[in-house]
């Protein structure tokens, strides 16, 4: 796994080398003659500019993924207008690739990382297909579908070593734990992560599926919930309880059809309480798990019926 995830940094190459901000006065350097050994992607930029705050961050992470293929170099307008003015730049941001000293292709506006890796490709770097911290990631997402908790926190956890910021290796680490039942250390886990991780989507549901995880704790056991919500269909605690139990289970599904039925019966018992353990479940899981999908597809025709 380090041979795997160290496969980009093969060249030695660190990102203090492959990214640099440059100047009017150094672009002959910097872009010119460096682009006949390398080639060299060029982001003019200003800070005022919305789309290049869009567009920056996934250039670098691609050419930092191309592992030495290319180099970029980033000019700031307000600062070094020259060379912008002689490549006839009008609106930023506008990305100029070099070989060999002259500029061989160029795109302006905020692209997709899909398309910046076709861009890198095309140009000479390896960026096209999935990096190697993206080949872990799905390694060990494969091994956490398999109830293989254990394998996947080892993967995430080598993820994390590289990238110690790495907010989908974080939430997966997290998962990992919360699977395995070890909530103490995926709770540690989403306590240290950085700030700016901590406002990813994926970090976010691993703290929800966390704090459905402790909800789950004190729920009880599946058989005598059933026995007590077949008894009494009404009993909405008794049905929140055992939708926690199955959820904590490994069967989202099962307990998002309690919820469902329990805000059919009642959709004001407890505050509502219904709709919100199902906001909770659609979020632990992700926008586009299967059970998510068709839960949030069958509680929209309820509240509308």
């Amino acid at each position: 796994m380090d041979q795997l995830i160290g496969a980009a940094k093969a060249n030695g190459a660190g990102a203090a080398d492959l990214i640099k901000d440059s100047t009017d006065e150094a672009f002959e350097q910097d872009v010119l003659l460096a682009s006949a050994k390398t080639p060299v992607i060029v982001d003019f930029w200003a800070p005022w500019c919305g789309p290049c705050k869009q567009l920056g961050p996934l250039i670098e992470k691609v050419v930092k993924e191309a592992a030495g293929a290319v180099k970029l170099v980033k000019i700031n307008i307000d600062e070094h207008p020259y060379f912008a003015q002689q490549l006839r730049v009008q609106s930023i941001p506008a990305v100029f690739a070099f070989k060999g000293g002259r500029p061989v292709d160029a795109f302006l506006g905020a692209l997709p990382e899909s398309e910046i890796r076709k861009f890198v490709k095309k140009l000479g770097g390896a960026a096209a297909g999935p990096s190697p911290i993206e080949q872990a990631l799905e390694q060990a997402a494969a091994a956490l579908a398999a109830g293989d908790h254990a394998a996947a926190a080892g993967v995430y956890e080598q993820i994390l070593k590289h990238e110690p910021g790495h907010a989908k290796a974080i939430a997966g680490l997290a998962k990992a734990y919360i699977a395995a039942g070890s909530l103490d250390q995926a709770a540690g886990v989403l306590d240290s992560a950085p700030a700016e991780a901590k406002k990813d989507a994926d970090v976010a549901a691993a703290a929800t599926a966390l704090d459905v995880a402790r909800q789950a704790a004190t729920a009880g056991d599946v058989a005598p919930l059933l026995e007590k919500v077949a008894h009494n269909p009404a009993d909405h605690q008794a049905r929140l309880d055992l939708a926690l139990a199955l959820f904590a289970g490994g069967q989202p599904e099962a307990a998002i059809d309690q919820m469902l039925e329990s805000y059919r019966l009642d959709r004001k018992w407890n505050d509502g309480a219904a709709r919100a353990q199902l906001v909770k479940f659609f979020e632990a899981l992700g926008n586009t798990h299967p059970a998510t999908v068709q839960g949030r597809r069958r509680l929209s025709s309820l509240m509308f019926a």
